[in-house]
Protein backbone atom coordinates (compact mmCIF):
# COMPACT_ATOMS: atom_id res chain seq x y z
CA UNK A 1 0.00 0.00 0.00
CA UNK A 2 1.46 3.70 -0.57
CA UNK A 3 1.61 6.73 1.27
CA UNK A 4 -0.94 8.16 -1.23
CA UNK A 5 -3.45 5.09 -0.44
CA UNK A 6 -2.87 4.87 3.09
CA UNK A 7 -4.15 8.60 3.15
CA UNK A 8 -7.40 7.84 0.92
CA UNK A 9 -7.87 5.14 3.40
CA UNK A 10 -7.66 7.22 6.52
CA UNK A 11 -9.47 9.96 5.15
CA UNK A 12 -12.60 8.03 4.25
CA UNK A 13 -12.60 5.63 7.52
CA UNK A 14 -12.89 9.51 9.39
CA UNK A 15 -15.16 10.68 7.01
CA UNK A 16 -17.38 7.82 7.49
CA UNK A 17 -17.40 8.15 11.44
CA UNK A 18 -17.99 12.11 11.10
CA UNK A 19 -21.15 11.24 9.20
CA UNK A 20 -21.78 8.09 11.99
CA UNK A 21 -21.57 10.62 15.13
CA UNK A 22 -22.66 13.46 13.68
CA UNK A 23 -25.45 12.61 11.12
CA UNK A 24 -26.32 14.59 7.37
CA UNK A 25 -27.06 18.29 8.57
CA UNK A 26 -28.86 18.18 4.95
CA UNK A 27 -31.20 15.16 6.22
CA UNK A 28 -34.46 16.38 6.18
CA UNK A 29 -34.73 19.30 4.85
CA UNK A 30 -36.42 20.02 1.51
CA UNK A 31 -34.79 19.83 -1.87
CA UNK A 32 -35.42 22.47 -3.87
CA UNK A 33 -37.24 22.10 -7.46
CA UNK A 34 -34.49 23.46 -9.22
CA UNK A 35 -31.41 21.26 -7.42
CA UNK A 36 -34.03 18.16 -7.91
CA UNK A 37 -34.45 18.87 -11.74
CA UNK A 38 -30.64 19.20 -11.70
CA UNK A 39 -29.93 15.58 -10.00
CA UNK A 40 -32.42 14.22 -11.98
CA UNK A 41 -30.63 15.33 -15.47
CA UNK A 42 -27.64 14.29 -14.30
CA UNK A 43 -29.27 10.77 -13.37
CA UNK A 44 -30.05 10.07 -16.91
CA UNK A 45 -26.91 11.47 -18.25
CA UNK A 46 -25.22 9.03 -16.45
CA UNK A 47 -27.66 6.42 -17.92
CA UNK A 48 -27.13 7.22 -21.24
CA UNK A 49 -23.56 7.13 -20.91
CA UNK A 50 -22.78 10.48 -20.87
CA UNK A 51 -19.44 10.85 -18.33
CA UNK A 52 -18.34 13.62 -17.08
CA UNK A 53 -14.99 14.82 -16.40
CA UNK A 54 -12.76 12.69 -14.59
CA UNK A 55 -12.38 14.14 -10.58
CA UNK A 56 -8.00 14.04 -11.24
CA UNK A 57 -8.41 16.23 -14.37
CA UNK A 58 -10.94 18.63 -12.90
CA UNK A 59 -8.86 19.43 -9.62
CA UNK A 60 -6.00 19.87 -11.73
CA UNK A 61 -8.08 22.69 -13.98
CA UNK A 62 -9.02 24.38 -10.70
CA UNK A 63 -5.48 24.21 -9.36
CA UNK A 64 -6.66 22.16 -6.29
CA UNK A 65 -3.79 20.01 -6.80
Amino acid sequence: MTKDELGEMIETIVEQKLVELLGDPDEGLPLRKVMRNRLLRQKEAVVAGEGGEPFEDLAHTLGLE
